[in-house]
């Protein structure tokens, strides 16, 4: 008998567009700040790398503490909050730039603080999720909101572009606090079943007791691990694919650009075979496929050490676009429905921490990694980052789940 698709309320598109449009907002500004800062201030390349880590840093020192307050406050209020922050922040800098007045430092400011109402609005918007949707509804939800993440990370930075080369660089700040102000005004209409209860016992009792319960759930503790292990591999490549993709591949910018490009369009291919996907397979197998694109990218890029090909690269990134993102939905639907509801901010925000605080280590991994051996040390460095995070999830209870926990 056919699986009936459940219609998803209108309470949840209100949020779902706010995420969207969030998405697309933070995009725009992730590119348009270093445009900025090379055509304003000539920066150096330390410098546009210091931007990159004034809009990751907030992700490793924010998210645990916004998971607590999450728990603790109406989700309603921290989602418009947060959108709120960011809003006002791209405006601070429309304003500067207006006057002619906006620095380095001030940009770099700026995007730290912005960056806060991206870990809050992060953290909170899975843990609203089981509020708007039926428990049975989980995957499709999120696969609606990876969706539009992924068209976000496709169009966000092509946006950006465009924009500061026809309107100059306030341009895309305006473009980017618009659609925060357009998120804030679609949640101010967002009306939800229940909202957290008052919490008196102590900060650290509480946080112990989130980490606890995620730590000692056999499902969860799998996706924590995995999610820092993929990420550290991932931006370890990350860290070096351009230099190593126009010194080895014999790709120009144009090349490198389709390259990055086909990553979204694996993000998009992998949301929308994601239903059928596990529709067909155990859930549990489907997380599997996270972890071995993961792999599989990584040993394609490996092997552009004999055979430096831009059609491996072009592979290892659509890979790495559609395996994750089917990892994204499955493991967000097995975290909402294994988590009880008072929980649910403060284990969101281990996953965000575990995702995001994984970046700069991989980061700074693959530096060690290619001033000792070079692009090719770095590369075989994630490698083998992929399999260890492989090895250990196949063993994990994770992928023998037959079904949503109920």
């Amino acid at each position: 008998m056919p699986t009936v698709r459940l219609k998803l309320p209108g309470s949840f598109f209100r949020v779902g567009w706010s995420s969207v449009l969030v998405q697309f907002a933070e995009q725009i500004a992730l590119t348009a700040a270093p445009l900025v800062a090379v055509l304003l201030f000539a920066s150096t390349p330390t410098e546009t790398a210091l931007l990159q880590v004034a809009h990751t840093l907030p992700f490793l020192l924010f998210a645990i503490p916004v998971g607590l307050i999450v728990d603790r406050t109406a989700h309603k209020t921290v989602l418009i909050v947060s959108e709120s922050l960011r809003a006002v922040t791209l405006g601070v800098v429309v304003v500067l730039l207006a006057l002619d007045a906006l620095t380095f430092p001030a940009l770099v400011v700026i995007g730290f603080v912005g960056a806060i109402g991206t870990v809050a609005f992060s953290v909170t918007a899975p843990a609203v999720v089981p509020q708007l949707v039926a428990r049975d509804q989980f995957t499709q939800a999120n696969r609606w909101l990876e969706l539009g993440r992924s068209a976000a990370f496709i169009g966000g930075p092509a946006v950006a572009g465009l924009l500061v080369s026809w309107t100059g660089a306030p341009g895309s700040f305006v473009a980017a606090a618009a659609l925060c102000v357009f998120g804030v005004l679609l949640l101010m209409r967002l009306h939800l079943r229940r909202e957290p209860a008052a919490d008196a016992r102590p900060v650290l009792r509480a946080l112990r007791e989130g980490a606890g319960f995620a730590w000692s759930n056999a499902l969860l503790r799998p996706i924590i691990v995995t999610s820092f292990a993929f990420n550290v591999g991932w931006f370890a490549v990350q860290a070096v694919f351009i230099v190593y993709a126009i010194d080895n591949l014999a790709m120009g910018s144009e090349g490198v650009g389709v390259t990055l490009a086909v990553y979204g369009l694996g993000m998009v291919i992998g949301a929308g075979l994601a239903p059928a996907i596990t529709r067909r397979l155990l859930v549990g197998r489907a997380t599997l496929l996270g972890p071995v694109c993961g792999f599989a990218a990584s040993a394609a890029l490996t092997l552009t050490l004999l055979s430096p090909t831009p059609v491996l690269a072009g592979l290892a990134y659509f890979l790495l676009g559609l395996g994750p993102t089917i990892w994204a939905i499955t493991t967000t639907s097995i975290r909402q429905a294994v988590t009880p509801m008072h929980m649910l901010g403060r284990v969101s925000s281990l996953l965000v921490m575990a995702s995001y605080g994984a970046r700069p280590f991989g980061a700074a991994l693959a530096a060690v990694a290619s001033a000792l051996w070079g692009s090719a040390g770095a590369l075989l460095l994630a490698t083998v980052l992929f399999a260890a995070q492989l090895a250990y999830v196949a063993r994990s209870q994770l992928v023998r789940l037959h079904a949503l926990p109920v």
